[in-house]
């Protein structure tokens, strides 16, 4: 039988709509509307294409959206003196510098300027400690948006045996500390990891993170266990001689006749991204405010 088939797209558009709905109120009851900065140095293509859906989703759910695009050859000192100017503008709820900048520029010295409670995208030194601490986090939004994703697929995370393969500080480490806080047994498994195949197989949640396309294979998947696949890589597309497709690190085909309940790709987690970053804007406008986060929208 084929697993269940885990449609990103279809709640993150769910969950958009409740940002929506509660950034309404917020404007109603407290005359307060979140504000999200987007800084973009240089014109990468893809990272443009990104600013470009990200100032739509947050335009449409009644935020408002500041783009900042500065040139490529902008000194470090004019980033972070925009930075700073962002820190301290009360209209201004969440800052996302988008990555990657040019070469001359330090990704984590960038990431360390910004204010931790507009660190909607999760990555500073203090956000990562205060997840870790079961702390009052603004937590990186992929896992994030993977974490609803599970928590949607069962009625308790509790005592749950999870497999995260992959242990960036973007995304491995905090789905392991969000698993953690959500009471599953986890293991962090990388490419050091002796007979990873077997590792796998003991897991009721297995999340492949590790940017190598298809290399989980049909037989590394517990029978009825819930995978969610995080990789992205585009290769040759097999029947369209000249296009391409995009493919995730689950070899798709053989691990839906294995699971229990899988994400596809593209339509899985991606699409959850953005609607969790918004929903980031809106937790770190409500803290600014003196309001508690919207149930469910945090971890």
């Amino acid at each position: 039988m084929s697993a269940t088939i885990i449609d990103g797209k279809a709640f993150a558009a769910r969950l958009r709509a409740q940002v929506a709905d509660h950034v309404q109120r917020l404007k109603a009851e407290h005359g307060v509307t979140p504000g999200l900065a987007v800084v973009l140095v240089g014109e990468d293509p893809a990272s443009e294409v990104y600013v470009s859906h990200k100032h739509k989703a947050t335009v449409e759910v009644g935020m408002t959206s500041f783009e900042h695009k500065l040139p490529a050859d902008t000194s470090e000192e004019d980033l972070f003196a925009l930075i700073d100017k962002l820190n301290t503008d009360p209209n201004v709820h969440g800052i996302l510098c988008q990555f990657p900048v040019p070469d001359h520029l330090d990704e984590r010295r960038t990431v360390a300027r910004i204010d931790p409670a507009k660190d909607v995208d999760g990555l500073s030194v203090t956000n990562a400690g205060l997840l870790s601490t079961g702390g009052e986090a603004l937590v990186s939004c992929t896992p994030l948006g993977c974490l609803m994703l599970l928590r949607a697929q069962f009625e308790s995370l509790s005592g749950k045996d999870a497999v995260v393969i992959g242990r960036s500080n973007l995304f491995g480490k905090p789905m392991a500390q969000l698993l953690l806080g959500d009471n599953c047994t986890v293991t962090i498994a990388h490419s050091r990891t002796k007979d990873l195949p077997e590792v796998c197989r003991r897991a009721d949640i297995l999340v492949a993170a590790v940017g190598r396309a298809e290399m989980v294979r049909g037989d590394w998947v517990k029978p009825g266990a819930t995978v969610i696949d995080v990789g992205i890589s585009r290769v040759p597309h097999p029947d369209k001689p000249g296009k391409t497709k995009l493919i995730g690190d689950v070899n798709f085909a053989e691990a839906v006749e294995v699971a229990g309940a899988i994400t596809p790709v593209p339509g899985g987690v991606g699409p959850m991204t953005i609607a969790c970053l918004l929903a980031n804007t809106l937790t770190a406008c409500c803290r600014a405010n003196g309001l508690d986060a919207p149930q469910g929208l945090t971890a």
